[in-house]
């Protein structure tokens, strides 16, 4: 990865990102190229023995890796589903899982484990958050608001939503997106929808084929850049290093190139830069 825009920016370090529900069932996570080139340090937490392990033994020298469950504070039951994905602090929620053909087989519990979870405030390795990454079943209000301090200098959260709860008792797209505003972010936008066919349709026999239904997605907030005078130097460098290589979100790293340059942060003409960094890109 060229690194000719961290050079533009200078950050003071590099972008600290906390990844909650490490567990690598989705595929590359947004950041892998920034971690490959080096521009940014993993704090990631997962549970699961298995998934930990597979972690643990792949990691780079910029990525570390903790079992704590975040979430309350309390101590819960960690149900344990066939599915590693579907594992979650809350109970699956029968009445919505045989809407879905798919999810039936993989949401069987087949093993709760005792925890006691952990603020995300009170969690001492995190010293710096600039991007938290969370995809933990359900559980993702009860972690913003235990980590309302850490929150407070992040600049972008990329969480799971659901549009149907799956578990009993889960906080809905509604209440995430209110916490998420009220803590000073707004939507940027969708990293991937969810989508599955309503039961017993089937499209060419395929579960994971879906027709309209919407079910879950991951979401992308950032820090209200509307209201730029709440932003610190620092934190529109890194809002501007998430934008433009986790998301390809030129338009918002530019925003914030143009504000670094309007208080002399950056010299005159670093727009201009960044655009012929784009251009050779």
């Amino acid at each position: 990865m060229n690194t000719a825009f961290s050079e533009l920016l200078s950050p003071q370090r590099l972008t600290e990102i906390v990844d909650v529900g490490a567990n690598p069932i989705d595929g590359d996570p947004p950041y892998k190229q920034m971690l490959a080139a080096g521009l940014c340090r993993i704090t990631g937490f997962e549970p699961q023995e298995l998934p930990l392990l597979k972690l643990q033994q792949r990691k780079g020298p910029n990525e570390h890796y903790l079992p704590y469950a975040i979430g309350d504070g309390r101590a819960h039951s960690l149900n344990i589903c066939v599915g590693s994905g579907m594992a979650s602090l809350l109970e699956p929620d029968p009445k919505t899982i045989e809407l879905f053909s798919l999810l039936g087989p993989i949401s069987q519990v087949i093993n709760k484990v005792a925890v006691k979870t952990q603020k995300l405030d009170d969690i001492n390795e995190i010293k710096d958050m600039d991007f938290l990454k969370i995809d933990i079943q359900g559980g993702e209000l009860s972690v913003f608001q235990g980590g309302v301090k850490k929150l407070s200098q992040a600049v972008a959260v990329q969480t799971e939503i659901s549009f149907l709860t799956l578990y009993k008792n889960q906080p809905c797209m509604g209440h995430i997106d209110l916490e998420m505003r009220h803590q000073g972010f707004i939507p940027h936008c969708f990293y991937a929808t969810k989508i599955l066919p309503i039961a017993p349709w089937l499209v060419n026999n395929n579960p994971n084929q879906g027709v309209n239904q919407l079910l879950e997605a991951d979401i992308v907030y950032v820090r209200d850049f509307s209201r730029p005078e709440l932003i610190n130097d620092e934190q529109l460098k890194h809002l501007a290093m998430i934008a433009h290589h986790c998301y390809k979100s030129f338009d918002l790293a530019l925003r914030c190139v143009m504000l670094l340059e309007q208080r002399k942060v950056l010299k005159a003409g670093s727009q201009e830069q960044y655009r012929k960094i784009l251009e050779l890109s």
